[in-house]
């Protein structure tokens, strides 16, 4: 078994954040029933290229362990049939803009008043409250809006965003961490709650110790490219082909990294004694590393710092990483067959348990490739109803 079989979830999202939460749910064992508009589905599936057979690849990213029904919602039969899934099902996820899932009748107060034990998670780009609640959660603007944008570049250069959509998916990870939490509690209350997530605020929030730098000093922090703000060196250098980052984060290892390196006499300098020192310095120090580190190539490092005990890793590209031994020999990528795309490849879900291990990995679902199925055998309808709302377009 999985730790979510037998939990049903009604998944109204789309592009990423929705997705990605409800992906996580997927995984975690949860039967995932995507609804998505007849004849169009999720944004994502005619996204630009590249695409694998006939899906977006950044369709098949975030889809996996799902089920696709089409429906349309604005429709009398469309809500009828889904306020008969809502009825057999656990959770709900919505990523609307706040007040859409009210004007088409589902959002949480109708919902909560039919089915008390639901657990209905909103996720938006600013919250479902506040100044800012009717602004669109693109994830290039939240980045801006939350402060990772001004964390990020070259010190002298131009902000820059995350390389990844990382407002869209921490959102998505808030989100399912949350409904774990709400699903935990409703064991005690026997009932289910409104669980909301902004994606502004789950961004702001990983501005920690920046956060904490700004609270207790009244500055800013600004962009330092690679570098920490306390810590030297603990950044990206450029070796003779390619890159690497060291995180030389106490005395000692500064001490084991200048004699790896055949530097000793550092290691005496007051300069870069302490810990202190070498922040105090790092106009200095900084370019001294750099000179040592471009006289060899990436993989002559690695090895000898791994032998001095020194954190570093390479700068690898996403091809590396695919194709990495590390993944592979722990079997952290899914293969799943697809009925036009092939075999379509993620990497798994990171969470390893023991004694419910996430094994099942079904390929992103066609579009209303479960309609039928739902409708009939979870949902009751007959053959020819379902044929009737295929006629008219209900689904």
């Amino acid at each position: 078994m999985r730790p979510l079989d037998g939990l049903r979830v009604v998944d109204l999202t789309r592009v990423l954040s929705g997705p990605f939460c409800t992906m996580q749910l997927g995984d975690l064992g949860a039967e995932v029933i995507k609804v998505e508009r007849p004849g169009e589905g999720d944004d994502t599936r005619a996204f630009a290229p590249p695409y694998q057979g006939d899906e977006a690849a950044y369709f098949l990213s975030v889809n996996r362990n799902k089920k696709s029904i089409t429906l349309d919602m604005k429709s009398e039969r469309g809500r009828e049939v889904l306020w008969r899934l809502i009825d057999r099902s656990d959770v709900l996820v919505e990523n609307f803009r706040p007040g859409a899932m009210d004007r088409l009748g589902f959002g949480y107060a109708a919902v909560s008043a039919r089915r008390p034990s639901m657990v209905y998670c909103s996720i938006s780009g600013f919250g479902n409250t506040g100044l800012q609640k009717d602004r669109p959660g693109y994830d290039v603007i939240v980045q801006g809006e939350a402060g990772i944008q001004d964390l990020t570049g070259a010190a002298d250069g131009a902000p820059y965003k995350v390389g990844t959509s990382i407002a869209d998916l921490v959102s998505g990870l808030n989100g399912s961490q949350a409904i774990l939490a709400a699903l935990y509690a409703s064991k005690a209350t026997g009932r289910g709650q409104h669980v909301s997530v902004s994606m502004y605020e789950a961004v702001a929030s990983l501005l920690t110790f920046n956060a904490s730098i700004y609270y207790a000093t009244g500055v800013s922090p600004k962009r330092r490219g690679n570098a920490h703000a306390t810590i030297v060196p603990y950044e990206t250098f450029e070796a003779s082909d390619g890159w690497i980052s060291l995180g030389v984060a106490n005395d000692e290892l500064w001490k084991r990294f200048c004699g790896a390196v055949e530097r000793p006499e550092l290691t005496d300098d007051p300069r870069f004694a302490r810990a202190a020192d070498r922040v105090r310095n790092r106009d200095v120090l900084v370019p001294i590393v750099k000179d040592i580190i471009r006289q060899r190539a990436r993989d002559e490092w690695l090895p000898l710092m791994d032998a001095a005990g020194i954190p570093s890793g390479a700068i690898r590209t996403v091809g590396e990483v695919c194709e990495s031994d590390v993944l592979k020999s722990r079997d952290m990528i899914a293969e799943m067959p697809h009925a036009s795309a092939g075999l379509v490849k993620t990497i798994k879900n990171p969470m390893h348990l023991g004694g419910t291990p996430l094994d099942t990995y079904l390929a992103p679902p066609r579009l209303g490739e479960h309609t039928r199925g739902v409708l009939t055998d979870l949902l009751g309808y007959s053959a020819g109803e379902v044929d009737e709302m295929a006629r008219s377009e209900t689904i």
